[in-house]
């Protein structure tokens, strides 16, 4: 099974710690990509840029499509990194996270993939993820 990880962090996350702390914590987290990805269950992990640069499409509002200023000011985490990663169940998915350091700064995520769905008339299923 493939899961999503979603690391929220809150506005305060990395209050306070200098930039040799922000250092350790990006090559702790890196190091832990890496151990992911040695033992086969890393698919991608990214952290995404400052939450200043997101826009946002939201369709609800009208049959138009437009862009919603982002982000707002009383969100109080914001999405800064996402990994996908393959593991035999949640049991699994879970667990490959335990030592992870960033947890100690955020709250992660972990949804399933839905299986593949196939279009209703084609029988076709969505295309195939190009990862890398």
């Amino acid at each position: 099974m493939k899961f999503l990880c979603l690391f929220h962090f809150g506005t305060d996350a990395f209050a306070g710690l200098t930039p040799d702390e922000m250092r350790q914590i990006d090559d702790a987290t890196i190091e832990h990509d890496h151990k992911l990805r040695r033992s086969g269950h890393l698919l991608l992990a990214s952290p995404l840029q400052d939450a200043s640069t997101e826009e946002v499409i939201d369709r609800r509002r009208s049959v138009r499509m437009h862009e919603v200023d982002g982000p707002y000011a009383e969100s109080k985490e914001v999405v800064g990194g996402v990994v996908i990663v393959e593991a035999r169940d949640m049991a699994e998915a879970l667990s490959l996270f335990a030592d992870d350091p960033i947890a100690a700064h955020c709250r992660i995520q972990i949804r399933p993939l839905k299986d593949n769905d196939t279009h209703s008339e084609t029988g076709e299923g969505r295309p195939e993820a190009k990862l890398g």
